[in-house]
């Protein structure tokens, strides 16, 4: 399994709209994705290097799999 790197906040919102979030509003730097069936949405900050802990956050919240996000990614 590859390990977690920091990514641009624009990669992290293909990959999840890739799965079905879709973009309901911006707070401040912050983007809101919710998605049916997904009880809470998913908040994308806009920094240019998203931390790791934010993207395991994020993969937790969206019940997504490390395994699912490095094929999104398009690493193996």
């Amino acid at each position: 399994m590859p390990k977690m790197n920091p990514v641009h906040y624009r990669l992290l919102i293909g990959i999840f709209e890739k799965v079905g979030f879709i973009y309901s509003r911006t707070k401040g730097d912050h983007m809101i994705f919710v998605k049916p069936g997904i009880i809470r949405a998913l908040v994308i900050p806009m920094y240019e290097n998203v931390p790791v802990f934010i993207i395991q956050n994020l993969l937790r919240t969206s019940g997504m799999t490390r395994e699912e996000y490095f094929r999104l990614l398009g690493r193996s």
